[in-house]
């Protein structure tokens, strides 16, 4: 019998790429599998040639800086990163059971005993981050993936931001239908309320099996937010009614924070780990000494590996590590997070991202500038060979009867593509003559769509654009579902 040609096997570091389970704006996200525990793994491969404008540097050094804080059973895990002259690779932990957005498409919607675990989870989170002074800012059912036992991974950290107590924000970003009304209106926020109100849209969409706020026209849209104009379905309890009511509520000032939601009755139902604000400590981590003595058989060092550990490195030997304990189904350790102010230590620099997300300048633009210029078109490689810069047009919104005053923020923000992840919903869409030149371009991205009583399909987002004035822009961009419009400046 004739032997058939073996398929050649991918491998990086110490681990082999598999199948494409996503792909996003810099590159496509693989599953792998670490050689030495046989654990699977996601590997999100980050294209250098992509991130050649000063926006993307900084996002996605400021990504990775925040992935390297945190520690949460209920954030995804930033384990190791890869360089390699054309790539970074971003080994983290795999999320097998998908998105929270397709679990409640699959069952309509979720009872509240489910959906108050989920919540739990999810606040869970949230606190933490922002005990470690981060906000998300583009929290969804699609940035919501489950693990193979059904619990939170929060991911997609690309919009999120360090803040200090007291601070507020500016920029408006993340998907309309999850924003806050302060956030649309244009004025500066606490991106803390912020990230709760999204946390408030998504407890409406897992109960309801639809979204709150929803409108084919975008003033109508963001009206609805402005005065919450949103209707409850009839089945849904006045225990859960009053839970979301307290956090779906205009005013920042009086919005329920963390510990009142964790007070509430409904939040008290269901009794868990996450229930009671319990979180994985950063720092210290207590180590599993059996797991530990399992790295010799590895041929690690056991003295070396626990530093490691200890001063929460990512590499080969810490990612080691956690894959035992994941496939020994152990935990790291729980401890209480102290209500004093959190003091987050200064993560590890082990590569080029946390060299200049560590940096006093890191916001400093003009130093970014500077050494893309001094490196011929790119700040991650000295040597590299000059390339043109990957920088679509910004997106324009045309004029339109929509009964929105031009000088509206709101209006100003996605005119000048300001207003990035548009999310997953959108309307229908009016037909256009095959060959019309206002024909507009599709970008393909999952929408949440109203229903009655549930969440009934995904459709495609048209950008609004005409054709002719963005046909060429988009030749070298990535695939129409996965381009965003990004902005100059982060904050």
């Amino acid at each position: 019998m004739e032997n058939l040609p073996q398929k050649k096997v991918k491998i990086i570091g110490h681990y082999t790429l598999d199948k494409s389970i996503g792909e996003g704006t810099f590159g496509k996200v693989k599953l792998g599998t670490h050689t030495l525990t046989q654990e699977k793994v996601a590997i999100k491969i980050l294209e250098k040639e992509r991130i050649k404008d000063v926006s993307d540097v900084e996002r996605v050094a400021r990504e990775i800086h925040i992935l390297k804080l945190i520690r949460h059973p209920n954030i995804i895990q930033l384990y190791e990163i890869i360089e390699t002259p054309k790539h970074l690779f971003l080994i983290m932990e795999y999320a097998s059971g998908g998105e929270l957005f397709d679990y409640i498409v699959a069952k309509s919607r979720l009872d509240d005993i489910e959906a108050c675990k989920f919540f739990q989870q999810i606040i869970s989170g949230v606190e933490y981050i922002h005990k470690l002074g981060v906000v998300h800012r583009d929290l969804k059912p699609e940035n919501l993936l489950l693990d193979a036992n059904n619990n939170i991974k929060i991911v997609d950290f690309g919009l999120s931001n360090t803040y200090k107590h007291g601070e507020l924000l500016q920029t408006a970003c993340g998907s309309p239908c999850y924003a806050a009304p302060e956030m649309i209106s244009g004025n500066k926020y606490d991106g803390l309320k912020v990230d709760l109100w999204s946390c408030g849209v998504i407890l409406f969409a897992m109960i309801s099996g639809y979204l709150p706020f929803e409108d084919p026209n975008t003033a109508q849209l963001y009206k609805k937010i402005l005065s919450c104009d949103y209707e409850i379905p009839d089945w849904v309890t006045s225990l859960t009614k009053d839970m979301m009511s307290c956090i779906l509520n205009t005013d920042p000032s009086t919005r329920y924070t963390i510990p009142e939601i964790r007070q509430h009755s409904w939040f008290k139902q269901v009794f868990s780990e996450s229930s009671l604000g319990i979180l994985v400590g950063y720092n210290p981590i207590p180590i599993n000494r059996e797991i530990l003595k399992k790295l010799a058989d590895y041929n690690f060092d056991l003295e070396h590996s626990q530093k490691c550990i200890e001063a929460n490195k990512h590499n080969h030997i810490t990612t080691t590590y956690y894959l035992l304990m994941k496939k020994h189904k152990a935990s790291p350790g729980i401890i209480e997070m102290s209500s004093e102010k959190s003091i987050v230590p200064k993560p590890p620099i082990e590569n080029f991202a946390l060299i200049m997300a560590n940096k006093p300048n890191f916001r400093h633009r003009k130093y970014i500038e500077k050494k893309i210029e001094s490196t011929g078109g790119s700040y991650f490689q000295e040597n590299e060979v000059p390339r043109k810069p990957f920088s679509p047009k910004r997106a324009i919104t045309p004029n339109t009867s929509h009964g929105i005053k031009t000088n509206h923020p709101i209006v100003k923000l996605i005119s000048r593509g300001r207003f990035v992840s548009t999310g997953r919903h959108i309307p229908k869409e009016p037909s256009y003559p095959k060959n019309s030149q206002s024909r507009p371009i599709r970008i393909k991205i999952k929408k949440i769509i109203t229903g009655k009583s549930k969440i009934n399909r995904r459709v495609n987002k048209s950008a609004d654009l005409k054709l002719s004035e963005i046909k060429s822009s988009f030749k070298n961009s990535p695939k129409f579902r996965d381009y965003s419009f990004s902005f100059n400046k982060i904050r």
